[in-house]
C-alpha cells in the first residue's frame, strides 16, 4: 500500500520550479499515435501514473512503447495492433476510452473497456458514441464494453449538445482517416484540444479550427510518424501558483504557456496575488492577505473544473466568504469533508460552495478522494499550523510528476 503524503506546514514556497508536459494533452495524443504509420516519438512526456497505465494498455495491444533518457517516448505501432482494451488497466484510467476513436480509425473496429479514473462524477459516453455515429460507426453497448466496427464511414457534421473534451477528441481522431469532410460544432476549445490536432497534421492530417467551436476535417488516407513535443500542464502550473498564494510565497513558475493560464492569472489576482511574465514564465508574489473571490467553472476559455478543488482550499483563508459554483462535474465536491477536518468553514449548496474565510487551518489526517482533491489538500497542508497526512497518495501521483522533490525544491517540508 502506498505510503501517505506528510506536509508540515508554515513554510512560503520559493524558488523555481520546471512545470511537466501536460497530462491530458499527453494521454490523448499517446492513443492518437495507434493511428500513426511508423515511429511516433513523443517529447516532453510527465512521469506520472497515468501515462505508464496508458503505456501499458498499448503495450498490451501489442504496441511497442519505450521510454528515452530525455523523457520523450518511442511508439512504434504493429500492423496487426489488438483491438480490446484490457479491464483491469482500463479500470485504472479515464483516457483509455479515447483508443475507442483511434483504434476504430486504424482497425475499423474496437471493443474499449468502460475506463475508470477519479470518481469525480458522471462522464457518460453518449456524446462520443453519438458522433461516431455519425461518421458511420456501429456501436453498441454490451455488458460494461463498447463494441465498434466502422466499415462504411463517411464524414459528416456533427453538433455536440455540450462541448466535450473527450467525445471531440474521439471524433477528431476517427474523422483524420474518414474519406470526405467532418465538421464538429460545438467543438471543445481547450489547449490540449489543439496540441491533438497539431499532432495529427504534423503527422499528415489535415484538421482547421481547433481551439474554436468549429473544428474542419479533411480525412486523409495514412498518417506517419513524426517527432513532437507535448504543450506544458497548465494545471499543474496552476496547482503550483495557488500553492505559492496560499503560503504567501515567491516563486517561478518556468515551462507554462501563459495564454493558457488567462483564467487562473485571473482570479489569483483577485485574491491580492502579483503575478508577472519574466523570462519563459510566471512570477507568482502571494498577497499580504487572502481575499474572497468567487468562482464559476466552466469548459475553456471559462474557469478550469481541474483547478476548482485547488481554490477551495486557497480561499479557506481568505478575508471574507467566497462562493464556488461549479458546472462542469457533480462530485467534484468530495474534498470538503476532509478540509473541513482541518478547521475549514464550507458549506454546500447544491452545486456551490460557500465558503467562510478562517484564520488559519490545522494538520489533520485526511484522505484524498481523487487527483485534484488530493492536490487541494496538500495545498492545505503547506497553509496549515502542523503536520497534515494525506492517504491515498497515489492519486496525486498520477497527475504530478515528482511532486514531492518539486515541493522540497520550493522550501516546503514534505515526506
Amino acid at each position: 500500500m502506498e505510503e501517505p503524503l506528510h506536509i508540515e506546514g508554515g513554510y512560503p514556497l520559493e524558488g523555481k520550479v520546471w512545470i511537466s508536459g501536460a497530462k491530458n494533452a499527453c494521454l490523448v495524443i499517446m492513443a492518437a499515435s495507434v493511428m500513426v504509420q511508423g515511429q511516433t516519438i513523443l517529447e516532453n512526456v510527465p512521469r506520472i501514473r497515468d501515462v505508464e497505465v496508458l503505456a501499458n494498455i498499448l503495450r498490451r495491444l501489442g504496441v511497442s512503447v519505450t521510454r528515452q533518457e530525455d523523457n520523450s517516448l518511442s511508439i512504434i505501432v504493429p500492423e496487426d495492433v489488438g483491438g480490446e482494451t484490457p479491464y483491469d488497466l482500463a479500470k485504472k484510467l479515464r483516457a483509455s476510452n479515447l483508443l475507442l476513436g483511434a483504434l476504430l480509425a486504424t482497425r475499423k473496429e474496437a471493443r474499449i473497456c468502460l475506463p475508470g479514473g477519479c470518481d469525480i462524477g458522471s462522464r457518460p459516453m453518449d456524446l462520443h458514441l453519438k458522433g461516431l455515429s455519425a461518421l458511420g460507426a456501429k456501436v453498441k453497448l454490451d455488458h460494461g464494453y463498447i463494441e465498434a466496427s466502422a466499415r462504411h464511414l463517411q464524414g459528416n457534421r456533427v453538433y455536440l449538445d455540450f462541448p466535450s473534451v473527450g467525445a471531440t477528441e474521439n471524433i477528431m481522431m476517427l474523422a483524420t482517416l474518414t474519406p470526405g469532410q467532418t465538421m464538429i460544432e460545438n467543438a471543445a476549445k481547450e489547449p490540449e484540444i489543439v496540441d491533438l490536432a497539431n499532432f495529427l497534421n504534423a503527422s499528415g492530417g489535415r484538421i482547421r479550427g481547433a481551439g474554436t467551436d468549429m473544428i474542419r476535417i479533411e480525412g486523409v488516407k495514412e498518417l506517419r510518424g513524426t517527432r513532437y513535443a507535448v504543450i506544458p500542464d497548465r494545471i499543474e502550473a496552476g496547482t503550483y501558483m495557488a500553492a505559492a498564494v496560499a503560503t504567501g510565497g515567491n516563486i517561478l513558475v518556468e515551462n507554462v504557456i501563459p495564454t493558457h493560464l488567462y483564467p487562473i492569472i485571473a482570479k489569483l489576482q483577485e485574491t491580492g496575488a502579483t503575478i508577472q511574465e519574466e523570462g519563459r514564465g510566471l512570477r507568482v508574489i502571494g498577497g499580504k492577505e487572502i481575499l474572497p473571490v468567487d468562482i464559476k467553472t466552466l469548459p475553456y476559455p471559462g474557469f478550469p473544473t481541474d483547478m476548482q478543488s485547488q481554490m477551495i482550499a486557497l480561499l479557506s483563508v481568505a478575508k471574507g466568504t467566497s462562493v464556488i459554483v461549479e458546472n462542469v462535474f457533480e462530485n467534484r465536491f468530495r474534498m470538503v469533508d476532509e478540509i473541513k477536518r482541518m478547521g475549514a468553514e464550507v458549506k454546500l449548496e447544491g452545486h456551490a460552495a460557500v465558503v467562510q474565510g478562517v484564520p488559519r487551518l490545522f494538520g489533520a489526517r485526511v484522505k484524498a478522494s481523487d487527483l485534484r482533491a488530493g492536490a487541494a489538500l496538500a495545498i492545505a497542508g503547506l497553509m496549515a499550523k502542523g503536520t497534515t497526512e494525506i492517504d491515498n497518495a497515489y492519486y496525486v501521483y498520477r497527475g504530478y510528476e515528482d511532486v514531492k522533490a518539486k515541493l522540497r525544491g520550493l522550501g516546503a517540508k514534505v515526506r
